[in-house]
């Protein structure tokens, strides 16, 4: 008997728990070809902004050991194209679930481009990124500082007509407190970690590998510290957990679950296999039968002390 690989948080249904992650996988339309998109859980597009972005100058993406450092800079069409022109192409699209990953420099930028994400069907939540400079308050990132933290999630919720998952950075020096804060202030539901930032220096000419000289890091070599955040994260709120950071097997997944995710989602991967998430849930589908698991969401939170 096949296991029941289905997973819920904030409402919404999964079919099983892994996620396309945003900024890897486009906007879902692009992996059409190579990834039966109803065969995932569900799929989070680029970060959509108030109007459009052309990202950073190259070289912006960078492979470090067991991981990868990029600055695209949050390039996107835009939240109103979106709308327009990619939606109705993903609502042609059966059973599938759109998460829109939303970002801004300011809380007004959130807030009208929630409003634009409004109008449009077929979305099942947002993904607030909060780790992107806020120009208001002289570059502090929103993720990084409670008060602005509280602040962009409460505005976001107060516009916002679809559950709300809050992702936060990891470069802070309690991810329990950012955690607690995103609850309290209106969050269905969390996202962590985004990437870690890093840097990376060219010993033969003397320039930094990336023309921001500063970029994220991400891939297997984060993991065991996103496992972390996530466990503790998972101790300091109430709402539903969704883990990201290095994951690229089925045991991965498994060990995200452990440590208090409802479901998780897949990044890097996808760089070097477009067909990676695809193949996570046939390979978790044959790791719950050899190891006997009925249902997978009674895995989260279940490690043993």
């Amino acid at each position: 008997m096949a296991a029941d690989l289905r997973v819920s948080f904030a409402g919404i249904e999964l079919k099983n728990p892994v996620i396309a992650a945003s900024g890897t996988f486009g906007y879902g339309l692009e992996f059409e070809d190579v990834v039966h998109l109803d065969r995932l859980g569900g799929f989070v597009v680029k970060g959509l902004s108030r109007e459009p972005i052309i990202g950073n100058p190259p070289p912006r993406l960078y492979e470090t050991a067991a991981g990868m450092l990029n600055s695209i800079g949050l390039q996107n069409v835009g939240a109103r194209a979106f709308v327009d022109e990619k939606l109705p192409k993903l609502r042609e699209i059966r059973n599938i679930v759109v998460i829109a990953n939303v970002f801004g420099y300011t809380r007004e930028d959130y807030e009208h481009t929630i409003q634009i994400l409004n109008e449009g069907e077929g979305i099942a939540a947002y993904e607030l990124n909060v780790s992107c400079p806020n120009t208001q308050h002289g570059g502090i990132q929103f993720g990084s500082d409670p008060r602005t933290l509280d602040e962009v999630v409460t505005t976001a919720k107060r516009f916002s007509q679809r559950p709300l998952i809050v992702k936060l950075s990891p470069n802070v020096t309690s991810i329990g407190q950012m955690a607690h804060v995103a609850q309290e202030s209106g969050a269905d539901a969390i996202s962590l970690v985004n990437t870690f930032v890093a840097m990376s220096i060219d010993v033969e000419t003397r320039r930094p590998r990336i023309a921001n000289v500063t970029a994220g890091l991400s891939g297997p070599a984060i993991k065991p510290i996103a496992v972390r955040m996530v466990y503790e994260a998972s101790k300091s709120v109430q709402i539903p957990v969704i883990g990201l950071g290095g994951i690229s097997t089925a045991a991965d997944v498994i060990e995200f679950m452990l440590a208090g995710a409802s479901a998780v989602q897949v990044g890097t991967s996808s760089f070097w296999d477009p067909r990676a998430t695809e193949k996570i849930v046939s390979e978790l589908e044959r790791w719950c039968a050899a190891h006997e698991i009925v249902r997978i969401a009674e895995l989260t939170g279940a490690m043993m002390a």
